[in-house]
């Protein structure tokens, strides 16, 4: 064989096919850099051209707030790296996207904050970075993580309104949709959202991929601008378990900026969790009065139960919870947020290295936003947000004497008398039920004011029979044919370790995503590495 003759000619040469980035993994997409088959400029070139393909153009999805300007850049330098120093970790060289509150260079999909700068990267990022991770975009959100008032999810006014990739025009739900429509058609590798209450489950859910909300006080917030300091935490969201869980291992630890993480337990390696036996003797609990009946979601969510006990799961059902219906009438938690929102955004802004002029708090953004409705606040979302600044005054003066007071109960409500009470009562090891569909958001919300923990899979799709509603939409078909919906696994303070083996066996038994539907034809971009790889 002539000298001459490069490593990548000798990858050609063997009979190889080239991972599918609709669907590909981390793992796969690892090994096959490390056998050369392509480069990271390769796989940075692909993604960047897929975004290209249907973020502004075809379906305009809208998924993506910016592309970054230094990846192929920094994809070069890890692959010189490589060659020189081998691989830093599973995730070097890897394409990775970030929800755009978690903080790099450019903040959030406001026009306020544009042109902020902060310190440093969130402890989250620098993690990632760190590990030869490429942050190749941020995505687009529902601005303020959908607490600026009731304009559609995933609605942000520097990203626009972001688009379901299974249905034209449909709700890909919030607020970190971005993210759950990147990964449904293969935008990148993996990606991270943030969470207060339903925001990586809920868009998880409604792409088909995996969402992890850990506990709160696994992984920093610091430099994610916040919402809740009580509820907020920050996950991954990717196409598979084992991605989801390998993210987690890397972006799960303390800081000492994040008083929440100073009690976390030792660190598991969650990668070990993945066992297709892991629901083997375990015992699930199904809470009906938590979940909504007659939806697109409950014929298929009731046949899994016979799949869990052929999976060696015994199935309590019903396991209800014994304050369900104090839980779904609770209004404190919106004073709590509000509250926080006001202190959390205000310390967020203090702390700015630099910072767009006459902006100094929120009570600067509101009004920024009144004074610019064209960008902020367009049709048809105006006429729907009027009272955004007048409800988050009103709510925070009535609140701050209380949220202390408030805070302790409604963390009462989601833990003691509720998670923990029945997990004691029924003697079970975690809870299942639909992760779109639940009487008054009770899923998600138990969880975000007890601070625990939910992994959501794949589960099914609506009916090709089904009529879109609203039809037509005002402004999103928020449920129409062939929108995905998840299964959700609850769980008790830090037992993400036992969650992702249940959802990876789960995943491995029924292959939801995998033997399911696609995105609809006009969403699903077709470069692939061939198309940019050198000859």
């Amino acid at each position: 064989m002539s000298e001459d003759i490069s490593d990548r000619e000798v990858s050609q040469s063997v009979n190889f096919q080239l991972p599918d980035l609709y669907e590909a993994g981390i793992a796969e997409l690892q090994q096959s850099l490390e056998k050369g088959h392509f480069t990271s400029v390769d796989l940075v070139k692909a993604y960047l051209a897929r975004i290209e393909e249907v973020n502004l153009k075809g379906a305009a999805l809208r998924a993506v707030i910016e592309t970054n300007p230094q990846a192929l850049l920094q994809a070069a330098a890890l692959d010189a790296e490589r060659k020189i120093k081998g691989s830093r970790s599973p995730l070097h060289g890897i394409p990775l996207m970030l929800k755009d509150n978690i903080a790099t260079l450019h903040e959030e999909g406001s026009y306020a904050l544009l042109g902020s700068e902060v310190v440093d990267d969130a402890p989250v990022a620098a993690k990632l970075r760190e590990a030869g991770a490429i942050f190749i975009a941020k995505t687009n959100l529902s601005e303020w993580a959908h607490f600026r008032g009731t304009v559609p999810k995933g609605f942000s006014g520097r990203g626009g309104q972001t688009l379901s990739p299974y249905y034209p025009n449909g709700d890909a739900s919030g607020s970190s949709t971005g993210s759950g429509v990147a990964m449904a058609i293969g935008l990148a590798a993996g990606s991270l959202g943030s969470e207060t209450t339903g925001s990586i489950i809920a868009p998880s859910s409604w792409n088909n991929i995996v969402g992890i909300k850990p506990t709160v006080g696994l992984v920093s917030r610091t430099r994610v601008i916040p919402v809740s300091s009580t509820q907020d935490t920050i996950g991954p969201m990717c196409r598979s378990v084992a991605d989801a869980a390998l993210l987690l291992s890397f972006i799960a630890g303390k800081d000492d900026s994040d008083e929440a993480t100073k009690d976390q337990p030792e660190i598991p390696d969650y990668m070990k969790a993945l066992d297709k036996n892991a629901l083997m003797g375990k015992t699930l609990g199904v809470p009906r009065n938590l979940i909504k009946e007659n939806t697109p979601a409950e014929e298929e969510f009731n046949k899994t139960l016979d799949i869990f006990r052929s999976l060696g799961a015994n199935i309590v059902d019903p396991a209800d919870f014994p304050n369900a219906e104090e839980l779904k009438a609770s209004e404190y938690v919106n004073l709590v947020l509000t509250v926080e929102l006001k202190v959390g955004v205000n310390n967020y802004i203090s702390g700015l290295r630099k910072r767009p002029a006459n902006i100094n708090s929120l009570a600067d953004v509101i009004k920024f936003n009144n004074e610019n409705k064209e960008k902020e606040l367009p049709e048809p979302y105006y006429s729907r947000s009027v009272s955004v600044s007048q409800r988050v005054s009103c709510m925070v003066v009535a609140g701050k004497n209380l949220h202390h007071k408030l805070s302790r109960k409604i963390t009462n409500l989601g833990v003691q008398k509720g998670i923990d009470a029945t997990f004691k009562k029924f003697k079970l090891d975690g809870i299942i039920l639909p992760s779109s569909y639940s009487a008054s958001c009770s899923v998600t919300k138990a969880a975000a004011i007890a601070g625990y923990p939910l992994v959501t899979v794949p589960l099914g799709f609506i009916a090709d029979t089904f009529e879109p509603t609203p039809n037509p939409p005002t402004p999103l078909h928020t449920e129409a044919p062939g929108m995905p919906f998840g299964l959700c696994f609850m769980g008790t303070a830090y037992s993400e370790y036992q969650l992702i083996g249940f959802a990876y066996a789960f995943e491995q038994a029924t292959q939801v995503r995998m033997n399911g539907r696609k995105a609809f034809a006009e969403a699903i971009p077709k470069t692939q590495l061939k198309d940019v790889m050198s000859t």
